[in-house]
């Protein structure tokens, strides 16, 4: 049995997201600065630069986490590759050398509390019944989910144009019932959620940082033909067809 004291229960942390085994919180003030770094810290604050952190209750679910982001656990908590086999081991090796994420994801299992390294990016929960059982990620998202749901390679539609405009020929993809924790560059307040029916969205810049699985997702010229392109001053944009949602963020990553 164990105790908890002055985390969660302090009064310079707040909880900011519930959902499933997860709890978000975030530190109100960063006590801990020297005279050298006051005048970064007041001005962090005031910008809502606040250091944020995930804790995990095992006793809801076992969770799986991107490699190096466990910061401590108290109580009856086991950590195992999640690897199922030889097969297994091969298609995770695989997967992340083409999408660029770790291949082995730590999986915590028990009934204990997990606690997860600070960050200052934001974290979004995501319900991933909400997308249909089926999401695609941006490069470097993934934090944490539920071991329960499935991990695997989406390749791109068109991996030829992929090429052309210098980005990646597989995304992550999540899929089944439960809860996703990313880390995003901006907080949801400011995420544009596009609905699609049977419609196509097409985006100059790296800026959608999660969309449907059911999603056909290519990269194209802007116009229909060079001049066209030319024409329009873009080059090359993003295109997503189809049913679902895409979540941009409100500049593209590289600026945030």
């Amino acid at each position: 049995m164990y105790t908890i004291n002055n985390f969660t229960n302090n009064d310079d942390i707040r909880i900011v997201n519930q959902l499933g085994a997860f709890t978000v919180i975030e530190y109100i003030r960063d006590l801990s600065v020297m005279p050298s770094e006051a005048l970064l810290a007041y001005y962090c604050n005031e910008m809502n630069v606040r250091k944020r952190q995930v804790i995990c209750d095992l006793k809801e679910s076992n969770i799986t986490l991107q490699a190096g982001a466990m910061q401590w656990t108290v109580g009856n908590v086991n950590a195992t590759t999640g690897i199922k086999g030889v097969g297994d081991l091969f298609g995770k090796a695989l997967r992340g050398s083409v999408t660029g994420e770790s291949a082995i994801k730590p999986e915590y299992t028990g009934d204990g509390t997990l606690v997860l390294e600070p960050t200052y990016k934001h974290i979004l929960l995501v319900d991933l019944d909400e997308w249909n059982g089926s999401i695609v990620l941006d490069d470097g998202l993934f934090l944490a989910c539920d071991a329960s749901l499935k991990h695997k390679a989406v390749p791109r539609s068109n991996l030829s144009s992929a090429i052309a405009g210098n980005e990646g020929l597989f995304n992550l993809g999540i899929v089944g019932h439960g809860v996703l924790c990313l880390e995003s560059p901006c907080p949801k307040e400011e995420l544009v959620e596009i609905e699609l029916k049977n419609d196509v969205l097409k985006v100059d810049g790296n800026m959608a940082i999660a969309w449907s699985g059911s999603l056909e997702f290519t990269v194209e010229r802007s116009g229909k033909t060079l001049i066209g392109s030319a024409a329009s001053g873009e080059g090359l944009v993003n295109v997503y067809r189809g049913t679902g949602r895409v979540l941009l963020a409100p500049v593209s990553k590289g600026l945030v």
